[in-house]
């Protein structure tokens, strides 16, 4: 049987007719058309648009803070010789939280005033001297005067004089001394009663009873219980969107059925020139309620272009 050999000017046409069926639809032979690609995760907060106009909301989110929160420290050394308050206490300023072993500080403060007192009741003594031999002094520069009494005689009550003034200056001196010392060591028996700064709540204990502690040891954190606070940045695009007194809605997903509102209290007037943003400090308006320092909350601020 005979064959047919292959018509190459029908091979060459139906070969350009592949070639331009692929080129018309946009795809080379034997590739597979790729999916349309998801946009990529913005790690910063990213505007939402709402409307045609382009208007959009833009939400940032952060944890609500507090202005007073700080670590209660050690201010002397010393033995923790009662512990006042725990965890969770409520505490106003001023408020003993521990008590630092001061039996020896005690001692020396109370000789401390002792000597005080004396030395005041001898400034008293010499000052009461030092006028009667000032009146002295003053009747016999009279009677000297007058040629009454000798040179020898007036020369004796004026240095007599003198040398009291000397005397009281000196017990003035040991006076401030005196008083000096005993207010250092005031001072130093203050720094053994650990007081709270200002008014919050105990968060956290770091000392127990009996312990030894040095100067700088942390004792307690602190931290107030208001009012509520976030700070956050935004783009430097946004500047002069938002401004101080300017309320947003506030929301937190620990609390999500609650609406709050945040008031902006300060803007920042500068643009960090490291990532082109500004600062913004919103306050929570009303009371507090459920919501504490540290929970995450989010700010929506509407019609940001």
């Amino acid at each position: 049987m005979l064959h047919r050999k292959p018509n190459r000017l029908a091979l060459t046409v139906l070969l350009l007719s592949l070639l331009a069926a692929a080129a018309c639809s946009g795809k080379s032979p034997g590739t597979v058309a790729a999916a349309p690609s998801s946009p990529s995760a913005n790690p910063t907060p990213a505007a939402t648009n709402s409307d045609p106009k382009g208007d959009s909301a833009f939400a940032v989110s952060g944890p609500l803070i507090v202005e007073h929160q700080l670590d209660v420290l050690a201010q002397r050394e010393g033995v923790i010789e009662k512990l006042l308050t725990d965890v969770g206490s409520h505490v106003n300023a001023g408020d003993v939280l521990a008590q630092v072993e001061n039996r020896q500080l005690a001692a020396d403060l109370g000789a401390a005033r002792a000597k005080t007192r004396g030395t005041e009741d001898d400034l008293k003594s010499w000052q009461a001297e030092a006028k009667v031999l000032q009146y002295d002094y003053e009747r016999a520069q009279k009677m000297w005067d007058a040629h009454l009494i000798s040179l020898e005689q007036f020369e004796h009550t004026k240095y007599k004089a003198e040398e009291e003034q000397w005397d009281v200056q000196r017990a003035e001196q040991l006076l401030i001394n005196a008083r000096e010392t005993q207010h250092s060591l005031e001072l130093e028996l203050e720094k053994t009663s650990i007081r709270a700064p200002f008014p919050g709540v105990v968060a956290r204990r770091y000392v127990r009873d009996g312990q030894q502690v040095a100067k700088g040891d942390r004792l307690f954190w602190i931290t107030g219980e208001g009012p509520l606070k976030m700070r956050f940045t935004l783009p430097e695009r946004y500047i002069g969107q938002v401004k101080k007194g300017q309320e947003l809605p506030l929301t937190t997903p620990d609390l999500p059925e609650q609406k709050r509102k945040a008031r902006v209290v300060e803007v920042s007037p500068v643009i960090d020139p490291s990532s082109s943003t500004f600062e913004v400090l919103v306050e929570l308006e009303g009371p507090s309620g459920a919501l504490r320092p540290g929970m995450d909350a989010s700010v929506s601020i509407d019609n940001l272009r």
